[in-house]
């Protein structure tokens, strides 16, 4: 797809998620062709709502439908980490952590790598929250300190 083509694509693409009216990737295909776009696809939307962090949510008809996070906080090779945690705290029984809008799986991936030593006994990662067991509950402020220091949030 030629440059000039696939800016257009992407300006489209934004433009239909910010209607918070498609609930289906197929939908989008849908409009999208009807905007001209005709060799779309579903494998190309999917990876178009990948790329910009769009996510499923309720709008205002409580309907379930794609939408690209307000702040756009999609992580990149340049980002650095700590950047992606926006914040961590706990309830003495497990951490939670915050991150930008599709960041959680990648810190949760760094958590699990480091694991025992930091007091991680396992994570478990949505789109941008996390929760993290602690290998003992009573130890849970020993965690905490750990994860924010590998951080720098304390």
């Amino acid at each position: 797809m030629a440059n000039a083509q696939q800016e257009s694509l992407v300006e489209h693409f934004k433009a239909l998620l910010k209607e918070e009216r498609y609930g289906s990737q197929t939908a989008i295909v849908d409009a999208l062709k009807a905007q001209g776009f005709q060799n779309i696809s579903q494998s190309k939307v999917s990876r178009l709502l990948s790329k910009y962090g769009a996510v499923r949510t309720r709008n205002a008809r409580q309907e379930m439908v794609y939408c690209l996070p307000a702040e756009l906080g999609v992580p990149s090779a340049k980002s650095p980490v700590r950047q992606l945690v926006l914040e961590i705290e706990h309830n003495d029984v497990m951490v939670i952590i915050r991150t930008s809008p599709g960041a959680a799986q990648l810190i949760a991936r760094l958590l699990d790598s480091v694991g025992r030593k930091e007091g991680v006994l396992g994570t478990i990662a949505g789109d941008d929250t996390i929760f993290i067991a602690p290998i003992k509950v009573a130890n849970i402020d020993f965690t905490l300190a750990k994860i924010k220091a590998l951080f720098e949030r304390v």
